[in-house]
């Protein structure tokens, strides 16, 4: 197919990436998934990685990239019992390696020629670490250098703040965790499909509800377009999700906002709130799991305690949720769905909120001030 060269039908790159996401996942899926099983020819080397990992992961990456090893850590570790660290790839690439442990070191990037990740690969490597890449460009340094390539299908993306390349950076890593509760017995086969075929209804699911979404954010942002600062708070594995938001709102619109565990509110950043500075809240849940049903209660408690300090809430919940419908300011609604997968849905509002505020302040999201697409110099 001959590549696209406008984001016709819509107004920016940005927008037309958020919009392909259903798309860019279900064929990212189709590479290592057929008939409700991993297929054998593409994933047996990275089962054969997990296997030479002896029981720790050690993930390096930068910016939106390490925000999806944030979402991993969590999912891997409850999936697998694979323990996992995340580090700064600038931060990996200058530490001492006298006390690093052994284990596999895992690189993830959506260009694969990151200049702190490429160097933390190459760190890694010399330490004689296994190392598995995941780029969204399959010729890139990082997918050649790595032990393994576990690259995204995602297409090239144009614009500067990351969409449909974190998506599916957080599919691919949670299909890892998946493999690797293959690989160390603690999902029964049974289990497994059960899981592919609930992550094989993803992409039609965003895509039912891309359009309202879009309608409802637009909507929200016009709300508060005169706001200038933001905090964005999620418990467990919705906090990296938080922080992504955040990011999205930093890089693509110019505003200050910052994401934080929900529980560390009260210890400083509370100082902060009030109606100039509103809380973008996550509070969705899985009742099918009781630590997922245990952190949306202690959200709503928040939030009733945020009322009564006269807090701006904007949340993200489930369909139909009156309990935190009548806390909120105003509300995103996303349909439930179990809680390793919820952030690939809860994100894909925070992306439109970060677009609709930056034409709000008349910025040109596609290229934001200072930012390029891959940074090639630390």
């Amino acid at each position: 197919m001959p590549e696209v060269q406008s984001p016709s039908p819509y107004a920016h790159w940005m927008l037309r990436e958020i919009f392909e996401q259903p798309a860019t996942l279900a064929t990212t899926l189709a590479r290592y998934v057929a008939a409700g099983s991993f297929r054998d020819e593409i994933c047996g080397p990275i089962r054969e990685w997990l296997r030479r990992v002896d029981g720790h992961i050690l993930i390096a990456a930068s910016g939106s990239s390490r925000h999806a090893g944030l979402v991993a850590e969590l999912t891997i570790e409850d999936l697998s019992s694979i323990s996992v660290d995340v580090e700064y790839a600038s931060e990996y690439s200058y530490s001492s390696g006298k006390a690093r442990r052994s284990g596999g070191v895992m690189l993830i990037s959506q260009s694969g020629e990151t200049a702190d990740t490429l160097a933390a690969l190459r760190k890694a490597t010399a330490a004689g670490h296994p190392t598995l890449a995941i780029t969204n460009v399959s010729t890139s340094s990082m997918a050649r250098e790595a032990t393994v390539s576990f690259p995204t299908e995602a297409g090239r993306e144009r614009a500067v703040p990351a969409t449909k390349s974190f998506t599916a950076q957080l599919l691919n890593l949670y299909l890892l965790a998946l493999l690797g509760a293959e690989v160390e017995g603690k999902q029964t086969p049974d289990q497994l499909k059960q899981r592919l075929v609930e992550l094989s209804n993803v992409p039609a699911k965003i895509q039912a509800q891309l359009a309202s979404w879009e309608t409802n954010v637009r909507n929200i942002a016009g709300e508060y377009r005169a706001i200038k600062n933001f905090l964005f708070l999620g418990r467990g594995v919705h906090n990296p999700i938080a922080r992504e938001g955040a990011l999205k709102l930093k890089e693509s619109a110019y505003l200050h906002a910052e994401g934080y565990p929900s529980g560390e509110l009260k210890h400083g950043p509370n100082a902060l709130v009030s109606e100039a500075t509103p809380l973008v809240m996550i509070a969705t849940v899985d009742h099918s799991d009781p630590d997922s049903v245990l952190r949306y209660e202690k959200i709503l408690q928040l939030m009733r305690d945020m009322r009564g300090q006269r807090a701006n809430i904007l949340a993200i919940s489930n369909a139909g949720d009156s309990a935190v419908a009548e806390l909120a300011t105003h509300v995103i609604f996303v349909e439930e769905a179990p809680e390793a997968l919820l952030p690939l849905f809860e994100v894909i509002p925070l992306q439109l909120f970060s677009y609709f505020m930056s034409i709000n302040n008349g910025i040109d999201v596609d290229n934001p001030r200072n930012l390029t697409k891959a940074v090639l110099v630390d």
